[in-house]
C-alpha cells in the first residue's frame, strides 16, 4: 500500500468507491466537485497493488494555541478487514507528528462505525468522548453520535504490533 497526492485521473475510481453503500453510509453522497471540493484539506490517494483503493485526508489547525491535525478516510469495501485503513492512518499520523510537528491528531468516526473505531484503536487512538447528535444521517432526517478520538505524540503507534 502506498499513499500519493490526489491526482488528475483519480476521480472516477474515487467516485465509484465513495458511491458504494458501505462508504456513503458514513460519508454521504459525494459533493459537487469531489474529490477537489475541500481545498483546505490535504487529500492523498490510497493505492493498493497499483490500483486506487480509497482516500485519506488531513487538515491542520495552525493557530499556535490550538495547533493539531485531524484526519478522515474511506476505503474500497472490497479491501475492508485487510489492514489497509490501519496502515494508511499509521502513515499519515507518522507524517503529521514526525514531519509536520503536530503533537495531537484527532479523528471523529460515527459511534456506530465499529470497524473504523477498531482500526483507529490499533493505531493508538483513544476515546476522548461522545459528540452527541453531531452529524446528520445520510437521509437528512435525523442525527447520529460521533466519537472524538485522539492520539498524542509520544504515544506508541501500535499498528503491526498486535
Amino acid at each position: 500500500m502506498i499513499l500519493r497526492p490526489l491526482g488528475e485521473g483519480d476521480e472516477a475510481e474515487l467516485l465509484r468507491i465513495h458511491s458504494t453503500p458501505e462508504v456513503m453510509r458514513w460519508w454521504d453522497a459525494p459533493a459537487e466537485g469531489f474529490p477537489w471540493d475541500e481545498p483546505e484539506a490535504t487529500r492523498l490517494t490510497i493505492v493498493v497493488d497499483g490500483e486506487v483503493a480509497g482516500l485519506i485526508q488531513f487538515s491542520e489547525e495552525l493557530e499556535p494555541k490550538y495547533r493539531h491535525a485531524g484526519i478522515d478516510l474511506f476505503l474500497d469495501p472490497a479491501l475492508h478487514g485487510r489492514g489497509v485503513g490501519t496502515e494508511a492512518v499509521t502513515q499519515v499520523v507518522r507524517h503529521l507528528i514526525d514531519d509536520c510537528g503536530h503533537h495531537r491528531i484527532t479523528i471523529d468516526p460515527a459511534a456506530a462505525n465499529t470497524a473504523a473505531i477498531r482500526a483507529y484503536e490499533k493505531v493508538g487512538f483513544t476515546l476522548v468522548g461522545v459528540m452527541r447528535r453531531s452529524e446528520r444521517d445520510v437521509d437528512g432526517e435525523g442525527w447520529h453520535d460521533s466519537l472524538l478520538m485522539e492520539l498524542l505524540a509520544g504515544e506508541e503507534l501500535t499498528a503491526g504490533k498486535r
